[in-house]
């Protein structure tokens, strides 16, 4: 709008037209940017502003004329009044930003925990990376826990954003955490965690339309028991990669399942893991679909297969994680369009790796 007014100010003062008064008019100018465009919106709307009074002054041979100097003076006075209202604005919107984001972050925390570095025979590493600003809170969960059963991990990703992606996460997580220390069915875990969210959804009133609706949960479910296997109960979700002998392979399920939420699209569901051989020295990432879904500029996906195979093993997990979220930032252009959670996991039986340098990401 005060780019349209300048324009139309221009056009009256070069036409047969310039009889009409347009000095408010231009004045109005940075006075409407410094509600809507910011410091260096009002900058330049003011300087647009004074680039056409010098213009038409000159043009209808008005210098000279009190008119003229009176119009410079308000237009001159507005801009300085309207630049330190813009800057005020701004600052204030950047703490309440920045105060919504340290909710967001504290919020989020209390959901989320990191993942122990030692498990049992596994060296583990985890992150978290929200999309986003503002009162946007990430729907991407995961948690890995020692039992008698061995170590049981879970990666999942909540349709939607905010309250109630939230509150889905700490309903599955919790179901999660309880179950996998007394069901030693790895199954009948997945679907203590469908139980809970479908109790969770038939609260009168906990959830909007469009969430009773087209909500759900994209779930893995991993166990590492003492035999050098990894056993998997996919629920629509990414599958992982298995590091093994240099080679990035994807642990895909025999028989697709369908989220959380949407069990009734089949009638059968699997009724046992699949396990996979695991043994030392191989190396199981678990992801949500953010990391295989970011793009460059040109709208290229992130080769995480190819990204895994030239850092290898030389990291330890927690610089692993770190060397790839640099190169999601590198790839994205350090915009991430959607919620990352990663679980990473080295099948070692000796001593805990050291931190070491290894090849970066592309």
């Amino acid at each position: 709008m005060p780019f349209l007014i300048a324009l139309a100010v221009l056009v009256i003062e070069l036409t047969p037209a310039h009889f009409i008064y347009t000095g408010p008019f231009l004045t109005a100018v940075p006075a409407l940017a410094a509600v809507t465009l910011g410091p260096k919106g009002t900058t330049a709307a003011a300087a647009l502003a004074l680039a056409i009074s010098v213009t038409t002054a000159t043009h209808n041979g008005a210098w000279g004329t009190l008119q003229v100097y009176s119009n410079f003076l308000a237009l001159i006075l507005v801009s300085v009044a309207g630049f330190i209202t813009s800057r005020a604005m701004q600052e204030r919107r950047q703490r309440e930003l920045d105060q919504v984001g340290r909710i967001a972050v504290a919020a989020q925390d209390v959901v989320l925990r990191p993942v122990a570095p030692d498990l049992g025979p596994l060296r583990a590493g985890s992150l978290c990376l929200v999309a986003g600003t503002g009162a946007r809170v990430g729907g991407d969960l995961y948690e890995a826990v020692q039992t008698r059963y061995g170590v049981r991990m879970i990666v999942g990703d909540v349709r939607g954003k905010g309250l109630s992606a939230v509150r889905a996460v700490a309903v599955a997580l919790g179901a999660f955490r309880e179950a996998v220390h007394y069901e030693d069915d790895l199954v009948e875990v997945m679907n203590r965690c469908a139980a809970a969210l479908r109790r969770e959804l038939a609260v009168p009133g906990a959830y909007g339309q469009e969430v009773l609706l087209e909500g759900f949960t994209t779930a893995l479910i991993a166990q590492v028991p003492d035999e050098p296997v990894v056993q998997l109960v996919n629920r629509g979700h990414p599958p992982p990669l298995l590091l093994h002998r240099g080679r990035a392979s994807p642990l895909m399920p025999s028989l697709p399942s369908p989220p959380l939420g949407l069990e009734d699209l089949i009638t059968d569901l699997p009724g046992k893991p699949e396990s996979y051989a695991f043994v030392p020295g191989d190396r199981l990432l678990m992801y949500t679909d953010g990391v295989i879904e970011a793009r460059d500029r040109d709208g290229t996906f992130f080769a995480l297969p190819e990204a895994v195979e030239r850092m290898g093993v030389n990291l330890s997990p927690p610089g692993f994680l770190e060397q790839l979220h640099q190169g999601l930032i590198r790839h994205t252009g350090g915009a991430l369009a959607d919620d990352v959670a990663m679980i990473l996991v080295d099948r070692c039986d000796g001593p805990p790796q050291s931190p070491s340098g290894g090849a970066g990401v592309g």
